[in-house]
C-alpha cells in the first residue's frame, strides 16, 4: 500500500481532503480491509449497470464505469482470492446513480480509492494505517538468500516477497591464498549482517531463514553467533540461535520459491501473521487459571489497571479486538483509543487482534480486551457484578459494553 501522492504524509493527513491510497499487492486488501470501518466515507471506481428508457418506450441496459462515493455500511474480505467488497450507500449524486441508493465497491490493486474516516485519524486509526504503508512488519518472515559473494535479504508475508536490500561483494578467486579468500568472505559477511539489521526491526523476536547453496547460510549462522558473542548483544545471539538455516540452489530470489516448499519452512510459516498473538492468548489464559493477579480480562478490570498504570513499562500488555474500533458508537471507540495510548504512554504494549482470526475469536470469548500486569493487582472486579463480575473467582466471563 502507498499514498498516491508523494507529497502525502501520515503527520500531514488532511481529514476534510480524506487519504488517497494505492493498493499494490494482494496483502494490501487484508490492511484496507481493517481500517475501513462502518460510516467510514470511500471513493473509488465502479461499474454501474444503467437502464435508460427512449423515446418509444424501450429500455437498454450498459454497464458504464464511473467514481462513486458511498458511505460505508459493511465490507467483504476474502482471504482466498485476496478481494474487498464495500457495501454502502451512495452519497454523492452524479449523472448514473442518485443519493440514497446501494452500491458495492470492488475494491482493486492498482486502482486508487479515497478514505474520509467517520471518527477522523485517531491514534489506532494511524496505526493501522502505518501498517499498511510499512513495507516491514513483526508478522513478516525475514530471509536471507546467499550464495558467494551476494546476499538477498527479503521479507515474506501471505501474499508476498519484498526485497529489502542487495549485497554484492567481490570475493577473491580460488587462485587467491586462503587468508585472502577468508579475509573477503568475513567481509561479505560483516556487510550482510550490517545491511540486515539496517533493514530489519528484530526488537520483538521473529523468523530469520538463512538459505543457500553449500554450506553458506550455515556459516553465517556461525559468524552472527560469534558476532554476537563479541558485541555482547543478546538480541543478536537470540536471532543466530533461532536462525532457520535451509539448502537453497542459488543466492538469488527465485530460488525462495523453492525454500518455500521446504516442509521444515513450511512448518515454520504455518499461521505466521498471527503466531505472536497465539503465545499471548495462551500466557493470558494461562495467567487467569494461575489466579496470580497478574493478568486480567473485561472491560472494567482492564481499564482499571490500565488506569493504574500497571499495563506499562517492563512487561503490560493490552490485547483488544479490533471490533471496538469498527464500533457505530462514537464513546466506545474513544474509550478503547484512549486505553490504547495509556499503555502506550506508560511504556506497555498495546497488540490489536484481528476478529476474523482464531486468536481474535478467542480474545472475543474474554470480552474482546485483555492485559497483562507489570505487577500483581487483585479485586479489580469486586464492583462489577453487574457486568458478570464472579466473587469468587477473579474474573467472570460476559462482560458488556
Amino acid at each position: 500500500m502507498r499514498f498516491v501522492s508523494k507529497k502525502q504524509t501520515i503527520r500531514a493527513i488532511d481529514a476534510e481532503a480524506g487519504v488517497a491510497l494505492l493498493p499494490t499487492d494482494p496483502e494490501d486488501m487484508w490492511h484496507a480491509n481493517n481500517l475501513i470501518a462502518i460510516d467510514d466515507v470511500i471513493r473509488a471506481p465502479a461499474v454501474r449497470k444503467v437502464t435508460q428508457t427512449s423515446s418509444t418506450g424501450s429500455t437498454i441496459s450498459e454497464r458504464v464505469h464511473t467514481d462513486l462515493t458511498i458511505k460505508v455500511k459493511s465490507t467483504s474480505f476474502d482471504p482466498a482470492a485476496s478481494t474487498l467488497q464495500v457495501l454502502g450507500t451512495v452519497i454523492v449524486e452524479n449523472s448514473f446513480v442518485a443519493v440514497g441508493q446501494h452500491h458495492t465497491l470492488d475494491l482493486e490493486l492498482d486502482r486508487p480509492f479515497t478514505i474520509w474516516k467517520s471518527f477522523g485519524w485517531d491514534s489506532v486509526a494511524l496505526q493501522q494505517l502505518q501498517e499498511a504503508l510499512n513495507g516491514d512488519n513483526e508478522d513478516a518472515v525475514v530471509a536471507v538468500v546467499m550464495q558467494d559473494g551476494l546476499a538477498n535479504i527479503c521479507l515474506i508475508s501471505e501474499f508476498r516477497t519484498v526485497v529489502k536490500q542487495r549485497v554484492e561483494v567481490v570475493i577473491p578467486k580460488k587462485r587467491s591464498t586462503a587468508k585472502e579468500m577468508a579475509s573477503g568472505m568475513t567481509s561479505f559477511y560483516e556487510k550482510t549482517l550490517a545491511e540486515l539489521l539496517n533493514a530489519v526491526d528484530f526488537t520483538n523476536p521473529r523468523t530469520l531463514l538463512l538459505a543457500g547453496p553449500g554450506f553458506y547460510a550455515q556459516d553465517f549462522r556461525t559468524f552472527m553467533q560469534s558476532e554476537g558473542a563479541r558485541r555482547e548483544d543478546k538480541r543478536l545471539q537470540r536471532v543466530a540461535r533461532e536462525a532457520v538455516v535451509v539448502h537453497a540452489s542459488t543466492g538469488e530470489v527465485n530460488s525462495l520459491n523453492q525454500v518455500l516448499k521446504s516442509p521444515q519452512v513450511q512448518a515454520t510459516m504455518l499461521d505466521k501473521r498471527f503466531a505472536r498473538e497465539t503465545v499471548l492468548m495462551d500466557k493470558i489464559e494461562a495467567m487467569v487459571r494461575a489466579n496470580n493477579g497478574r493478568a486480567w480480562y473485561g472491560a472494567s478490570p482492564v481499564e482499571k489497571a490500565v488506569q493504574e498504570g500497571a499495563v506499562g513499562k517492563g512487561g503490560g500488555i493490552l490485547l483488544v479486538n479490533n471490533a471496538f474500533f469498527r464500533s457505530l458508537d462514537i464513546p466506545t471507540r474513544k474509550r478503547y483509543v484512549a486505553l490504547v495510548d495509556k499503555v502506550k504512554q506508560d511504556g506497555g504494549e498495546a497488540k490489536i487482534l484481528s476478529s476474523d482470526h482464531a486468536s481474535g475469536k478467542r480474545l472475543d470469548c474474554l470480552g474482546g480486551i485483555a492485559a497483562i500486569l507489570t505487577y500483581p493487582m487483585h479485586d479489580l472486579d469486586d464492583d462489577d457484578d453487574d457486568e458478570g463480575g464472579d466473587d469468587n473467582g477473579e474474573m467472570g466471563a460476559g462482560f458488556e459494553f
